[in-house]
């Protein structure tokens, strides 16, 4: 099973402002979800009832879109793995902003979501023109480590092990483990503390 990730093409939905935390992404009263099913409706949703159908989710010329563009310090706060599930559940397949919390950042890419970074006046260009043409496409490329909107190409940057796991595929942990089921079965039998009647019944 692989997974690759190498190029994500849509469009562009841009989210302008510093320090969107986790808790405004998706909030704590969604963590009682048993499933991320349906969280894609919680995004945003107490900064869209605030702002009464303002929000870039809500208004009608970024629906569809696929690419998120943020700023700094995107996804700080709690470590909930909630927040980048319902971004990924409202549509969002990729990532394109100043900064990353670490932790929502390594959330994304165990869910093959790339966070790519660029420098503050990039982000602004890109955000400003999604916003005057949101039909524009938009493409990410992990091999070029490039994003083009219509016909300005800009450079990006991700951690190269991290890039390299995407374009190999091999950001899917669960993936692999049940592509390699075999050798995990071998390999388990030679373990002393794993007990082999156990792993023959599952």
């Amino acid at each position: 099973m692989v997974s690759e990730v190498k190029t994500i093409s849509g469009r562009g939905i841009p989210l302008v402002g510093n320090d969107i935390d986790t808790d405004r992404i998706i909030p704590a009263r969604y963590l009682k979800a048993v499933t991320f099913d349906g969280l894609g409706e919680g995004a945003f949703i107490d900064d869209r009832t605030a702002l009464k159908g303002e929000h870039p989710f809500d208004q009608p010329q970024y629906q569809g879109a696929n690419i998120l563009i943020v700023n700094r310090n995107f996804g700080c706060g709690s470590s909930r793995e909630h927040a980048p599930q319902a971004i990924a559940k409202w549509g969002i397949q990729a990532l394109i902003g100043e900064s990353f919390a670490e932790i929502f950042f390594g959330n994304c890419v165990a869910m093959g979501i790339p966070c790519v970074t660029a420098d503050a006046v990039t982000i602004k260009q890109l955000q400003d023109l999604v916003a005057a043409n949101p039909q524009t496409a938009v493409t990410v490329n992990l091999e070029t480590l490039q994003v083009q909107i219509d016909d300005r190409i800009v450079s990006v940057a991700i951690g190269e092990g991290t890039r390299s796991t995407f374009i190999s595929g091999t950001w899917d942990a669960c993936g692999q483990l049940v592509a390699n089921a075999d050798q995990v079965r071998a390999t388990a039998t030679k373990l002393p503390y794993v007990s082999w009647s156990n792993l023959t019944a599952s």
